[in-house]
């Protein structure tokens, strides 16, 4: 069953030739645009890539990068091949390449919209990379003589100044660890003794933030000890007053701009996505209606173009088959070496 037959005239071959031409360098720019989008995208999730757990986020990067340089090379091919199709003589020399070729756009532009997809469902994977990354980024504060942790007191300030937030589901989390480092501690102070002594595990731990928790649109000066001693201050509810510490946490404020920005992104690929399928679609009618030319001396005459030759299960059956048949072909070779390696 033939699927989206069309007749097309010689006039309308032309037009489709040279329409697709001008879409398919459009649509070579929209690659470039997309590696671009990917970079971007990289470099912003490793500029915070101390503060996250893990790099399974970068999939939707680097899926984009991909997709990008192979829309790079797909319309390039495209466009040659809308070039040759304005003379019927030159065309044939297409027909062997077209069919891995459609085969090969096929599997990126599926790609391309898994990139999409990921770019919206990823949310999940970065809250949890980054709850575990803020979480140790917070407890190594203190660190500062420490290699490899020399600069994260550095990076959790300019990341709380930036992002204006404070911990990591919020400024409580900086109570449950001891983030000012023994060395700037008096031991011989019987406020320091007591506050170790109280603690089961000997740390040095306070009701307090790091200046980089402050809010410099607060009236009133920071208070960033004892925030929940209301008699420590004058005039102060702890639990009533408007602390003027950020009081969002780190961890909300980055899911909520690296989602901001998959989304922003995934909205622009989306559209590169649309301009590639009508770059194939279209590829494969001017495919069609110049292969129906072969044999004939009058190339003016009016052929049909379709989008499928079969049914979709037929077709892509006709595809999935050498491939099925490679894969068992190598199983049966590997389960066979060993019975041939015992007679030797």
């Amino acid at each position: 069953m033939v699927v989206m037959k069309m007749k097309f005239p010689f006039e309308k071959r032309v037009k489709l030739a040279q329409g697709l031409w001008l879409l398919s360098w459009s649509a070579t720019i929209a690659g470039a645009v997309t590696f671009s989008l990917g970079c971007i995208l990289k470099a912003e999730l490793r500029r915070r890539a101390e503060v996250m757990d893990n790099s399974d986020i970068h999939i939707v990067p680097n899926t984009l990068m991909i997709v990008g340089l192979a829309s790079l090379g797909i319309n390039y091919f495209a466009s040659k091949i809308c070039q040759d199709a304005l003379d019927a003589g030159r065309f044939p020399r297409w027909k062997t390449f077209l069919k891995p070729y459609f085969a090969v756009s096929c599997f990126f532009t599926v790609l391309m919209l898994l990139a999409v997809i990921m770019s919206y469902a990823m949310k999940g994977t970065l809250e949890s990379s980054l709850k575990a990354g803020l979480r140790n980024g917070i407890r190594f504060y203190k660190d500062t003589d420490t290699p490899g942790r020399c600069f994260q007191k550095q990076n959790i300030d300019r990341l709380q100044i930036e992002f204006q937030c404070c911990g990591n589901n919020d400024f409580r989390d900086w109570f449950e660890v001891q983030w000012i480092s023994n060395r700037y501690l008096d031991f011989s102070s019987k406020e320091v003794k007591d506050r170790i002594k109280s603690n089961v595990d000997g740390r040095y731990l306070l009701d307090g933030v790091p200046f980089s928790c402050c809010n410099p649109s607060s009236p009133r000066p920071c208070i960033q000890y004892q925030l929940t001693n209301n008699s420590a201050h004058y005039n102060y509810q702890y639990q009533t007053e408007e602390l003027n510490i950020h009081l969002r946490g780190c961890r909300e404020a980055l899911v909520h701009y690296y989602m901001g920005l998959m989304n922003t992104i995934g909205a622009g690929v989306l559209s590169v996505l649309l301009l590639q399928c009508s770059v194939l679609v279209s590829l494969r009618f001017l495919q069609t209606s110049m292969e129906a030319l072969e044999g004939n001396e009058n190339t003016e005459i009016e052929t049909e173009g379709y989008l499928l030759e079969k049914g979709v299960k037929e077709t892509i059956m006709e595809y999935l088959d050498p491939v099925l048949k490679f894969l068992l072909l190598t199983n049966q070779v590997e389960e066979g070496t060993p019975e041939g390696a015992a007679p030797a």
